[in-house]
């Protein structure tokens, strides 16, 4: 590939990493922009996205000299030793960073094969860096061909008709272990999609009754409701927990929610009747601790593996044939990005945006001086994000000329944002 730029992908799944690991480079959603500021606030990195889920947390960059140390940055942004971090993280570049970027979007790097959440969560984390100013002409055109390719694969092949959630697949796992569901009470902590998802497979399954607690009880009651079920006050959470069989849990806790002396007391009121927890968070929600309770089963987003496994083989056939579509759509974007370089203009179309924000900071200067760093901080971003937005509608168009190989349109656009060209600003 041609420019100055060099796209690369680093990060850690279930693949290569264990849960343990991966719960502590877990970021939630209310952290993932600023993690990403800091991302790109590193030198090298020009342009930035941060995918964090429970089965992977992967760095999406576009590179220029210096470059970037990612292992270094993972290390000390989560305050990991790096010969931890090591064995278990990836690095691709250029075309193979393209390629597993194009295979996430399209579910065949998930857990679960044809999954359907994985590209909902690309595109937030997309917004989320588009809205900081860290997805910028490089990285927009690819995640852009990447959401195409996404639906190009579900749409031309059958990879998703017999997919499932990794919620469902934790559902099935229940079903092994308890037998019949039949009768069965459960407890979902969390009322995000997940939990959600879940609820619609124990209901088929056979499940009697469903309690919902959630932090936000609104949002837990709207979930009850559409299953009768009932609502359970977060605050009352281990009061009512031991009527449950089966607890699937599934929240943004940075922390563990349940602990050993939790089911310890369970056990006690429930005259050891056994019950199985589903943790599908990471970080979990579980204390790995409270598996050695006899009559505590504890199975965790990795323990999801053997029963995803058995999955694979029925879309084997489709997954062949998706592989064959990124592969092509692979060579389109390579072709593509090489013909014409478009680094020049979004520089140019950058540096033009930041200087004119820099000017009004400076300008104001006077009135901002009495702002705390926190303050400070807050209207740098602000800013940041202003122009970012502003950005957006020409980097689009340059992107779209790119498409279109018109080398002269995107040379014009270039030029209207060249300091050295048009009307001086200063007049």
């Amino acid at each position: 590939m041609t420019g100055t730029a060099n796209i690369v992908l680093f990060g850690v799944n279930h693949k290569t990493a264990p849960v343990e690991l991966r719960e502590r480079l877990a970021i939630p959603s209310s952290r993932l922009a600023e993690a990403t500021l800091s991302l790109v606030g590193r030198p090298g990195v020009r342009e930035g996205m941060i995918l964090s889920t429970c089965n992977r947390v992967e760095m999406l960059t576009c590179q220029e000299a210096p470059e970037p140390d990612l292992l270094h940055f993972v290390h000390e942004y989560f305050s990991i030793d790096a010969a931890t971090l090591r064995p278990h993280v990836y690095e691709y570049r250029e075309r193979e960073a393209v390629r597993h970027l194009f295979r996430v979007a399209a579910s065949l790097d998930s857990m679960v094969v044809g999954e359907p959440q994985i590209l909902g969560q690309v595109k937030e984390s997309y917004s989320v860096a588009r809205d900081v100013g860290a997805v910028q002409g490089n990285l927009d055109s690819l995640l852009q061909r990447a959401f195409s390719v996404a639906k190009r694969v579900r749409r031309e092949t059958q990879i998703g008709s017999s997919s499932v959630s990794i919620a469902s697949v934790a559902v099935e796992l229940a079903g092994r272990i308890f037998g019949s569901l039949e009768g069965t009470r459960v407890l979902l902590v969390g009322a995000g999609k997940m939990s959600e998802v879940a609820a619609r497979h124990l209901i088929a399954h056979g499940a009697h009754s469903i309690m919902v607690a959630n932090r936000t009880r609104e949002r837990a009651a709207a979930l009850a409701a559409d299953f009768d079920g009932e609502t359970v006050d977060f605050d009352s959470l281990y009061d009512v927990a031991d009527r449950a069989d089966i607890v699937i849990t599934s929240t943004g806790s940075e922390h563990p929610i349940f602990r050993r002396e939790h089911g310890q007391t369970f056990l006690h009121r429930r005259r050891n009747r056994p019950m199985f927890f589903i943790d599908i968070a990471v970080p979990r929600d579980v204390d790995p601790e409270m598996n050695r309770l006899e009559g505590i089963f504890v199975y965790n987003i990795d323990d999801l593996q053997s029963v995803a496994t058995s999955h694979h083989a029925d879309r084997a056939r489709e997954a062949e044939q998706a592989e064959g579509i990124i592969s092509r759509e692979v060579e389109r974007f390579d072709a593509r990005r090489g013909a014409i370089d478009v680094a020049p203009a979004m520089q140019r179309l950058q540096q033009r945006y930041e200087q004119a924000r820099e000017a009004e900071l400076r300008r104001m200067a006077s009135r901002l001086k009495d702002m705390t760093p926190q303050q400070r901080e807050a209207v740098d971003t602000l800013t940041r994000g202003l122009v970012n937005k502003l950005m957006h509608p020409p980097m689009q168009a340059i992107n779209a000329a790119a498409r279109e190989g018109d080398a002269e349109t995107i040379e014009r656009i270039g030029k209207m944002f060249d300091g050295t060209t048009g009307e001086d600003e200063r007049r």
